[in-house]
């Protein structure tokens, strides 16, 4: 049976939890790194970044998608506990983000380089990360 940091693959696909910490862990991670091939010449924290995918990065904002992606991958591979427990903190800090989001797209708070494709993506993460660490692996008490 193939292994994941030393634990079963079979036994992170038995918990909703686990397996939607490594899948988006391994997405953000992906996105963090993939960013860094067009920020080129934006400001580490400037209100308007370049495209990718249709979703707008700066140097800062691919910082912090490298950061989730080790947060939920490392929390995934850790356990059921810590998956649920990193599912249902970074899906409340996406939910914040994502209405902040809502109302700083033009000024100069907009350290992310938010645009409106970034805010629905956020929104979308938090309701899925939320409803699943909520709802899912009950027996498991979270660790937050």
């Amino acid at each position: 049976m193939s292994t994941i940091g030393g634990r079963s693959a079979a036994s992170i696909t038995n918990s909703p939890n686990r397996l939607l910490g490594v899948v988006f862990g391994v997405v953000y991670l992906l996105v963090g790194l993939l960013g860094w091939f067009v920020v080129g010449g934006v400001g580490f924290a400037e209100s308007h970044g370049k495209s990718l995918l249709g979703f707008d990065v700066n140097p800062l904002h691919n910082i912090v998608h490298l950061l989730v992606g080790l947060a939920l991958l490392g929390a995934g591979v850790a356990g059921t506990a810590a998956a649920k427990g990193a599912n249902i903190a970074v899906g409340a800090v996406y939910l914040v983000v994502g209405i902040i989001g809502l109302f700083i797209l033009d000024s100069d708070a907009n350290i992310l380089a938010l645009n409106g494709a970034d805010n629905v993506l956020h929104l979308a993460s938090a309701l899925l990360l939320l409803g699943v660490g909520l709802s899912q692996d009950r027996a498991t008490r979270a660790r937050l």
